[in-house]
């Protein structure tokens, strides 16, 4: 795995500088061609994809019970004793000096940050309008990665990630209830899709040193001390919860939280970033599915419309520029 000391292929560690000793071949040092997406990135992506859809379902139906720092709190304490049970007896090394301030900044951002907002946010907002507002995240991640990353602004990306995004308007448009925007919760969703947008970015880097599931373990761990605050608050809503609510908190902390964002981070370290944040406007319409068949919700014809654009758009970010 990539922690391990030597010569690990995941963890080249290049100078900024000139190379003290050896010789040097002149001439650019040849490119190594960008990784693709292969069969295991693919299932991953669906993975996510699927999980990530079922975890606004699941946070609909605990959030009676939990409220959004406590189910943020739980959702991370299952999510780190599941993969740490996983991570922990492969784990030969952890990050030294600098290599630790990327994975506070997403931890706290991501893990600890993002969850508190979309939680409290859903709590304001009807589902429809969340999807919306939560689905600016991929173009702030496109962006962001073609300055940041030098991943650039390829045509099909730019044109793929507007039809998907106009794809999630028609789901919100569809949306059972109409909602009545609550300000507050209008701007923790926008401050929970930045945040994910961010964290993604400086995500990025670090995939390029250690595997996902240690990348994603480390940024969890960050989260739950941030979130330890909110201990006894859980400890009193645990108490008061029943027991389909609190089993609904277990399947949150592990499938939408320690699984999904494991192959998230693994398909990360495949492809562009721009590429994989546009894969995520079909968290919405996967919603939609999930809802009708777990909660018997009939989709609308505007959700089933909608759904049909996202999957379009996002096959558009796949076509290649000439």
């Amino acid at each position: 795995m990539a922690s391990t000391a030597g010569t690990s292929p995941l963890q080249p560690r290049s100078p900024d500088g000139p190379s003290s000793g050896g010789s040097v071949p002149e001439g650019p040092a040849p490119q190594k061609p960008a990784p693709s997406m292969n069969a295991l990135g693919v299932a991953a992506v669906v993975v996510t994809v699927v999980l990530w859809a079922s975890a606004f379902v699941g946070i609909r139906a605990v959030g009676p019970s939990f409220s959004p720092g406590a189910l943020t709190l739980g959702r991370l304490a299952i999510a780190a004793v599941v993969l740490g049970a996983v991570v922990l007896p492969k784990l030969r090394a952890l990050p030294r000096g600098r290599e630790w301030w990327p994975i506070l900044a997403y931890g706290v951002m991501w893990f600890a940050g993002y969850n508190v907002a979309l939680n409290a946010a859903e709590h304001a907002l009807d589902a429809g309008t969340s999807a919306l507002l939560i689905n600016v995240n991929p173009i702030l991640v496109a962006v962001m990665a073609g300055i940041i990353l030098k991943e650039g602004f390829p045509r099909w990306l730019i044109i793929g990630s507007l039809v998907a995004f106009g794809g999630v308007g028609v789901i919100a448009l569809g949306s059972g209830t109409r909602s009545t925007a609550d300000v507050a919760g209008v701007l923790l969703c926008l401050l929970a899709a930045a945040l994910a947008a961010v964290s993604v970015i400086i995500q990025k880097p670090v995939l390029r040193k250690f595997p996902a599931g240690q990348a994603t373990w480390f940024g969890i761990i960050v989260g739950l001390v941030c979130c330890l605050p909110f201990a006894g608050q859980l400890g009193q809503e645990l108490q008061a919860a029943p027991l389909p609510a609190t089993l609904g908190l277990v399947y949150l902390g592990i499938f939408p939280t320690a699984i999904a964002f494991t192959t998230w981070a693994y398909a990360l370290s495949l492809i562009d970033a721009g590429k994989l944040a546009a894969t995520t406007y079909l968290v919405p319409g996967t919603t939609v599915l999930i809802s009708w068949l777990v909660l018997s919700e009939i989709p609308t014809v505007w959700g089933l419309v909608g759904g049909a654009i996202c999957l379009l758009g996002v096959g558009l970010t796949r076509r290649r520029s000439r």
